[in-house]
This record gives C-alpha cells, sequence and structure tokens, in this order.
C-alpha cells in the first residue's frame, strides 16, 4: 500500500519543532478520539534505560562476573543455575517494572489525554500506563507484562501475578543466588516458571489479554470514522506490524483522521499520508511537557 516514507531530520531548527508541537495541541484539541501507540522509546524518554548508569547500579556484580553490559545481554545468559537466573531476573523485574520511572513522562501525557476518549496499545512490558494512574480498560498489553508468570511449557493458558515472590527473591537473594525453596515452578505440571513476555509461540495469551484484545476492537470499530489522532509514540521496527503499520492503514482508510509520530532520530510517515501526519523527531518526554 505504501511506497514509501518521509523521514524528519535529525536536527531540525528549535522553530520548525515549536511549530509542530502548536500542531499537535491542535489536533489533540480538535479530535473525537485518540488512539495511542507505545513503544520502548516512550519509557526511555521516562529514563527506564538499560544501561549506563541505571544498569550499573542494580548488575555491577553480574557485569564484574560476566563482562555483558546492559540489562537485555543478560537477561539472555546461560546462568548455570535457576537460582543465579532468578537472582538476576527478580532484580530485573523489581527495577523495570515495580520502581516507578525516574521522570513523570507518563503522568503528562496521561494528563494529556484525561478529557478525550483515549485507548493506549503499546509493545511495552513495564506497566508504567497503570503506574500512572491510566484506567486499565483502556490499556492493551499486546506482548506480556514483566508482573507475570507464565508455565515455561504452558500446560494450559494461564498467568500468575509475581509481585510477591519478586519482592521475597530482592531480599532474600545472596552471592547472585536466591534460595532454591523461591525459584518458581507451574503449580499444575511442575515446570519451572518463566516471565509472560512474547518471544517464541509459548507465550501465553490468558483471559485477561483476549479481554483488552477485544476492548482494542471496540474502539476501532467506534472510531472507525471521524476525527481520530493516531499518535505514535517511541515506535521503532522491531514489530512494525503492532503498531505502526496498522496505524498509517488506519490513516489512510479514514479520510479525518491524523497520524502524528514522536520519535527521537526516527520519526516519519508513508507519502501517501504525508498531508495528514505530523512528525517530530525529538525527546517526547520534552514535547509533551510543551503541550501543557
Amino acid at each position: 500500500m505504501f511506497s514509501g516514507v518521509r523521514k524528519c531530520g535529525k536536527a531540525e531548527p528549535a522553530q520548525p519543532i515549536q511549530e509542530k508541537t502548536e500542531r499537535l495541541k491542535e489536533l489533540l484539541w480538535q479530535a473525537d478520539a485518540v488512539l495511542v501507540g507505545a513503544g520502548a522509546g516512550l519509557s526511555t524518554s521516562a529514563g527506564f534505560t538499560y544501561s549506563g548508569e541505571r544498569f550499573r547500579m542494580y548488575f555491577s556484580d553480574f557485569e564484574k562476573k560476566y563482562s555483558f553490559h546492559d540489562m537485555y545481554s543478560g537477561g539472555f545468559y546461560p546462568y548455570d543455575s535457576l537460582e543465579e537466573y532468578w537472582a538476576y531476573w527478580s532484580r530485573y523485574i523489581y527495577v523495570n517494572r515495580y520502581m516507578d520511572a525516574p521522570k513523570p513522562v507518563y503522568e503528562t501525557l496521561l494528563e494529556l489525554l484525561q478529557e478525550k476518549d483515549y485507548f493506549v496499545l503499546t509493545t511495552n512490558v513495564d506497566h508504567c500506563f497503570q503506574k500512572a494512574g491510566f484506567e486499565k480498560k483502556r490499556l492493551f498489553y499486546t506482548q506480556g507484562d514483566y508482573g507475570l508468570f507464565q508455565c515455561s511449557e504452558p500446560c494450559r493458558q494461564e498467568t500468575w501475578e509475581n509481585e510477591e515472590i519478586i519482592g521475597r527473591m530482592i531480599r532474600e537473594q545472596s552471592d547472585m543466588r536466591v534460595p532454591a525453596e523461591l525459584v518458581p515452578h507451574c503449580p499444575h505440571c511442575g515446570r519451572p516458571m518463566t516471565m509472560n513476555l512474547r518471544s517464541d509461540d509459548s507465550f501465553v495469551q490468558d483471559e485477561g489479554w483476549y479481554r483488552a484484545a477485544e476492548r482494542y476492537q471496540a474502539f476501532l470499530r467506534r472510531h472507525a470514522h471521524g476525527r481520530v489522532l493516531y499518535l505514535e509514540l517511541g515506535v521503532g521496527y522491531n514489530t512494525p506490524g503492532i503498531i505502526k503499520y496498522p496505524f498509517w492503514q488506519a490513516v489512510y482508510r479514514n479520510p479525518e483522521a491524523s497520524y502524528t509520530c514522536l520519535n527521537l532520530g526516527d520519526a516519519a510517515a508513508p507519502g501517501e499520508i504525508a498531508e495528514r501526519s505530523l512528525c517530530i523527531d525529538g525527546d517526547i518526554g520534552e514535547i509533551l511537557e510543551k503541550l501543557k
């Protein structure tokens, strides 16, 4: 359908960005509904970085022992035991799911959307939307949740909340290991648990996932026409078929809709919807703050 994309410059002068911010204010004010598509760039803007100082603050012992330098790499390391594996992952889950984001970017976004009929589709799994006060019924986490466990070889489509056990792992681990009795196992088949994160066909889509998916589809049906703002925040090209491409297609089909892409270094839109698109290359948190 789309022949190419129009990409924003990486070093736009201050005035054009300000003009675009004012234009986004108008689009928000005029919109009958807003569909937010959120990717990793939104949480990065909020301070959820996975390397550098934040990584070293919580994982310096793992970095020293295994010589990886970011949280993602540590998540794929083949640890010798489940006790060490869960010492790492309990910290990972705690700092990226149960701790608050350092910057109030999500809270600012909620403030901008509160008077609108909005819905959020996100590939993020850090739960920042609900922690900031977004209504659960307006959220669809397509790729899972750090706060949920599932059976590693799913014997059934079921998930379990993990806040209590993660807290115990954090408090009781020593020498980069958790006590053996804290290693989680499926209560049905006894296999080891894993995180409810989409990485292969073993991902569990439980009843909550399907209810959220239906609420999302209901929002799309309700707003197939009219002045809908498709607001894409920090979405890259790892899984463009979830947010980016469907947003482009929806705007193409609805002549009253508009598309806005906020992305540091990678803001773009197809030529076919260019006249109804707004691309802003910059820090998402700073741009949202200006909208207030």
